[in-house]
C-alpha cells in the first residue's frame, strides 16, 4: 500500500513523537527482541530463523568464494592472437548437480517450515492434558485493542478489558499448573496484526475472519508489542502490553475485573455528569447506564497502567489532557473534544479515578 507523501511524513512524525515521549518520561523500552523468546511458539520461530540464516549464509559464502576465485584466477585475458578459447556447450553432471542441490535445500527448508507451522498453530480446542487454558477474544479497533475474556480454566467469564492483556504464568513441570493462552483474533474495522515478539509470531486480524494464536510462558513481567500491519494514521500508536502475572496475582485481577463499577457517593455528581454526556454512548461502565461498545470499556479504567493504547501513563494529568483535546495526544482518534469547563473536568476526573 502506497501512501501520499503527507501521510508518510505524518506516520514518521508520530513514531518520532513516541520515542520522544519515552525519553521525556525516563522510560526505557522493554526487550522487544524475537531472539530472546519466553514462550514455545517464539522459541520455535527463533530456531527456524537461525536455521534459515545458517543455510542461506552457507550458500552465500560458497557462491561468493567461487566468484572471488574466478575473478582472481582469470583476471588476465588470453594472450593476443591465440583466438577464441575452447567452447563448452554443456555438462550433464554439472547441470544435474546445480538443479538437484537447490531442490534438495528447498525441500529440507519446506519440511522445517512445515514443522514450525505445526508447532505454532496448535489446535485451541486441544490444550495440554490437565492444563488450565485461558481463552481471550482480541478485537482490533482504530486504534486500540479490546480483550474479551471468554473462559479461564474452564470457567466462563465474559468481562472486557482494553489495551492491556493480563495472563497467568505457567509451571511447565506440573501439568495441572500449566496455563496456555489461546487468542481468537478479530478486527472491527481494517486489517491489523498482533505481534508480541517474545511470546509468539505475528498473526493478522482480518475483518470477517477469526484467526488464532497461542503462547505460554513461565516468566512473569511486561511484554511489549506493536500492531504490525498499517491500519491508519495512528498505526504507530497502537501498542501492545501483555502482563504475565503470578497465578495468585492473576486470580485477584480477574476477581476485580468481574465486579461492576463501585457507586461511590462521594463522586455522585461527577458520575451523573459523565452519564449525561455522550461518553455513555461510546463507553461502557458496568453497573451504570453507560453501555456503549464503540470505545474502550472503562469499568476498571484506573487498574490500567496506561491510556490511549499504551502511549502515555495512566495519571490524572494525562487523563485531563486526553479529555481536553484527544487529537493533540493522538491525532485522528475517534474521540471528540467536549470543551468542558475546569469545574466539570475535575468532577469527571474525580469519578474516573474511582474506577479501579
Amino acid at each position: 500500500m502506497s501512501l501520499p507523501t503527507h501521510s508518510q511524513e505524518r506516520v514518521r512524525g508520530e513514531g518520532m513523537m513516541f520515542a520522544v515521549l519515552l525519553l521525556a518520561e525516563n522510560r526505557v523500552p522493554e526487550n522487544l527482541s524475537m531472539f530472546d523468546p519466553v514462550s514455545p511458539p517464539a522459541e520455535s520461530i527463533k530456531s527456524l530463523s537461525f536455521l534459515m540464516l545458517a543455510i542461506t549464509g552457507a550458500i552465500f559464502v560458497i557462491v561468493e568464494a567461487i566468484l572471488i576465485y574466478a575473478i582472481y584466477r582469470f583476471r588476465h585475458g588470453p594472450p593476443k592472437g591465440t583466438g577464441e578459447p575452447a567452447q563448452v556447450y554443456g555438462s550433464t553432471p554439472i547441470e544435474i548437480a546445480w538443479t538437484a542441490a537447490p531442490a534438495l535445500i528447498v525441500f529440507v527448508m519446506m519440511l522445517v517450515i512445515a514443522r514450525t507451522l505445526w508447532e505454532v498453530k496448535v489446535d485451541p480446542n486441544k490444550p495440554p492434558k490437565d492444563s488450565q487454558p485461558v481463552r481471550v477474544t482480541v478485537i482490533g479497533h482504530q486504534w486500540w485493542w479490546e480483550y474479551r475474556y471468554e473462559n479461564i480454566s474452564g470457567e466462563k467469564c465474559g468481562f472486557i478489558a482494553a489495551n492491556e492483556l493480563h495472563v497467568p504464568a505457567s509451571n511447565f513441570s506440573i501439568a495441572s499448573e500449566r496455563r496456555p493462552v489461546y487468542l481468537s483474533l478479530q478486527s472491527a474495522v481494517v486489517c491489523h496484526s498482533y505481534w508480541v515478539p517474545r511470546l509468539a509470531g505475528k498473526t493478522d486480524l482480518i475483518p470477517g475472519r477469526t484467526n488464532h494464536m497461542w503462547f505460554e510462558t513461565g516468566m512473569t513481567g511486561l511484554y511489549l508489542g506493536q500492531c504490525a500491519e498499517f491500519c491508519g494514521t495512528q498505526h504507530a500508536k497502537m501498542l501492545l502490553r501483555v502482563y504475565v502475572d503470578t497465578p495468585d496475582d492473576f486470580a485477584r485481577w480477574v476477581e476485580n475485573q468481574k465486579k461492576d463499577a463501585v457507586a461511590d457517593p462521594a463522586v455522585k455528581e461527577g458520575r451523573n455528569l459523565f452519564l449525561s454526556q455522550s461518553c455513555a454512548s461510546c463507553h461502557q461502565i458496568r453497573g451504570t447506564s453507560a453501555v456503549g461498545t464503540y470505545a474502550p470499556d472503562l469499568t476498571h479504567l484506573m487498574s490500567r497502567q496506561t491510556i490511549a493504547s499504551g502511549i502515555v501513563p495512566n495519571t490524572r494529568e494525562n487523563l485531563r489532557a486526553w479529555l481536553i483535546d484527544p487529537e493533540k495526544m493522538k491525532p485522528g482518534c475517534r474521540m471528540p473534544a467536549f470543551g468542558l469547563s475546569e469545574e466539570k473536568l475535575d468532577l469527571i476526573l474525580n469519578y474516573l479515578e474511582t474506577l479501579r
